[in-house]
């Protein structure tokens, strides 16, 4: 009997529309049962897995990492480049930034919300939020995000929106 080495399978995870790298990633993950660790060993990209996590596109991936990614987790190298910033958008990879009443429709962390110029929802005219409104814990990395929740006092980002200010 011949010994043949399988590639992995993995369970397909829709990208949704405007969803950050960092988010993406982080639900594949979890998904299909991975560490960052994991997943950059399986696309041979090591660390830089954990960087675009974390939002940090500097240097920017290049086509060859994208199509190592896009290898592992089924989507078109295309499609993972539009969640990426276009060239010449600066991002904020810190603080992490959200709107509530955003997340309270969809919930998942937009790229938009890292861009450096951006401080407020356009869609809702809210002031993005960097913190818990509760206990004022910064927010974790999107890919981090498992329940949608403050990591210290689990109140829920979508209720987050009440406390957000009008622009």
């Amino acid at each position: 009997m011949e010994n043949i080495a399988k590639e992995p399978r993995f369970f397909d995870i829709e990208l949704l529309q405007g969803e950050s790298l960092s988010h993406f990633l982080g639900r594949f993950r979890r998904e299909n049962y991975l560490t960052a660790t994991q997943l950059g060993k399986l696309t041979g990209l090591g660390a830089v897995i954990r960087r675009w996590e974390k939002c940090y596109f500097n240097p920017f991936p290049t086509q060859q990492e994208l199509e190592a990614l896009a290898g592992i987790v089924g989507v078109e190298v295309e499609k993972l480049r539009e969640i990426l910033p276009s060239k010449g958008v600066t991002m904020k990879p810190r603080p992490i930034r959200l709107c509530g009443a955003c997340y309270a429709e969809s919930p998942y962390h937009r790229i938009e919300w890292q861009f450096k110029d951006v401080m407020k929802c356009d869609r809702h005219q809210l002031r993005l939020l960097t913190k818990c409104t509760n206990c004022e814990t910064p927010f974790p990395i999107p890919a981090d995000w498992v329940q949608g929740e403050c990591t210290h006092c689990f109140l829920p980002f979508a209720t987050m929106a009440k406390r957000q200010k009008r622009l």
